[in-house]
């Protein structure tokens, strides 16, 4: 999952050409062109490392080809990759796509009482930021969306045989009452992040594992994923149903349907570990969740369980609380830096050589570790601290030496474009940064 983040020490940079040059090269940038770079080599890092050439910027495989030719299958300091995955190592989010899943196929071991108490814990009562207002114009409280919610849940588990009823999915799921529950939960889910941040809002939606077992979600995570991946790529507005205001009135919210893999990402995987680097994910999604799709060999990443890092949940034997991990970082932001150190700097006694994500939240690792030669960032042209990073690259664009290294994609298909550039979902027009 990703969001905003928090500032950290400065990473130092390599090689920043003048400020002028970043205003010719967005002009040149905004109708689609590769700015001309001189060759480094080429020919030489093709022959010493067979990195499949795909969709990537001819310049970004250039440099990642040379770096795997010059650190890889090192005696005794073997180095490592580290990955985020959602929106880095596939199109969209694992975790909100479960969620949705989730909410969907009514895939839930909690009774009304206990529902009842998760989309409450931690989160601070009263109103929600000035965005989420419902129709009416009136911004949303967490009392009333939750007695809302209350009531929903309360009849759906009441009605659906794979709860407490005796319906089908299909009868269940044709009731103003589900449909409201969809909409008010997900809402719910945007609401929590948005006003309180990720540190509230992403434990929070994975204690709807709460009396699951480890192997109930994996087996749901995978469900889920195969879904997405079969689903088109389609923003999704749900809004409540009129006739069932309820307390918190009628509210909208849109989900982003769809997944996609990153064939550039599972080729890079392969071709790190064949030149002995070895392959780690760190994600801030819950970490059993992200195993199911890191791990599996249909999915084509083929990373090993234990690489897998990301967030925990107390368990009771093999049985899901909805307790976070005690003393476990939220690997998001700093705490991806931290938990990178913990687990993997600790042991090995120095950072990764390459780091790939995306959003803020991966900010921290991108620039902390003095070690990484490279950061990658898929290119979503945003705000925040990843939009100053991602305009540090787009300076770098021309460096015999950049530390930072744009990627783009097209929104509406998932797919890497062989340029810097991206194109957001529903435009046309390739764009370098935010606008």
């Amino acid at each position: 999952m990703n969001n905003n983040d928090k500032m950290s020490s400065p990473q130092k940079t390599h090689d920043l050409p003048r400020r002028g040059f970043l205003g010719g090269l967005l002009a040149a940038a905004a109708g689609g062109a590769l700015a001309t770079v001189p060759a480094i080599g080429h020919a030489a890092a093709k022959q010493a490392v067979a990195l499949d050439r795909a969709k990537w910027a001819p310049r970004n495989h250039e440099m990642v080809a040379q770096m795997i030719a010059a650190h890889g299958n090192q005696a005794g300091k073997r180095p490592y990759a580290v990955f985020d995955w959602d929106n880095t190592s596939i199109m969209n989010d694992c975790e909100e796509a479960l969620l949705m899943y989730q909410i969907n196929t009514l895939s839930f071991k909690l009774t009304p009482a206990e529902f009842a108490a998760v989309i409450r814990q931690n989160v601070p009562p009263g109103p929600f930021s000035k965005d989420f207002k419902n129709a009416a114009g009136n911004v949303v409280d967490l009392d009333s969306i939750c007695a809302d919610l209350d009531a929903d849940y309360a009849f759906l588990h009441a009605s659906y045989k794979g709860l407490g009823g005796a319906k089908s999915l299909e009868e269940v799921t044709a009731t103003v009452e589900f449909q409201d529950f969809r909409a008010k939960l997900y809402y719910l889910y945007e609401a929590v992040n948005d006003t309180h941040g990720v540190n509230v809002g992403y434990p929070w939606v994975i204690y709807f594992f709460a009396n699951m077992s480890v192997a109930e979600v994996s087996a749901l995570a995978e469900a889920s994923n195969d879904a997405a991946l079969g689903a088109a790529l389609n923003k999704v507005k749900y809004t409540s149903p009129s006739e069932r205001p309820g307390k918190a009135g009628v509210v909208s919210v849109t989900h982003f349907h769809g997944i996609r893999l990153c064939t550039e990402i599972g080729g890079m995987m392969d071709t790190f570990r064949n030149n002995g680097i070895d392959v780690y994910v760190c994600t801030a999604s819950l970490e059993d969740v992200v195993a199911v799709f890191a791990t599996h060999p249909k999915y084509g990443y083929n990373v090993p369980r234990k690489n897998i890092i990301g967030l925990r949940l107390e368990r009771n034997g093999e049985v899901y609380r909805n307790a976070y991990l005690k003393d476990w970082p939220l690997t998001w932001g700093p705490g991806k830096t931290v938990a990178i150190r913990q687990e993997l700097v600790a042991g090995r006694g120095y950072g990764p050589l390459f780091v790939a994500g995306d959003s803020d939240g991966d900010y921290d690792m991108l620039r902390d570790f003095p070690e990484t030669q490279y950061g990658l960032i898929v290119n979503r042209m945003k705000n925040g601290k990843i939009g100053e990073l991602s305009k540090l690259a787009a300076e770098q664009m021309q460096s015999a030496g950049p530390r930072f290294l744009l990627q783009g994609r097209q929104e509406s298909t998932g797919n890497w474009l062989p340029v810097e550039t991206s194109i957001k979902y529903g435009k046309t027009a390739p764009q370098l940064l935010t606008s």
